[in-house]
């Protein structure tokens, strides 16, 4: 993630709060962002994210639907 996500999450207070991380990606997939996301937010519950290759986002909406 960009330095400046970072800095967002690290300065917000996510006590209670639920983050579903998702993301594109052209190979790299999520790369251990759960991890991250759940260090960088203090007090969250950080859910089992979604990657889709970019490459098959036009065909992504059932996995979507399944994931939400």
């Amino acid at each position: 993630m960009p330095m400046a996500v970072y800095t967002f999450l690290e300065h917000f207070d996510w006590n209670g709060k639920v983050i579903h991380p998702f993301c594109t990606h052209e190979g790299s997939g999520l790369s251990g962002t759960e991890s991250r996301i759940k260090n960088a937010c203090k007090g969250a519950t950080v859910t089992s994210g979604l990657a889709i290759q970019g490459g098959s986002v036009d065909h992504a909406r059932s996995n979507v639907e399944r994931w939400v």
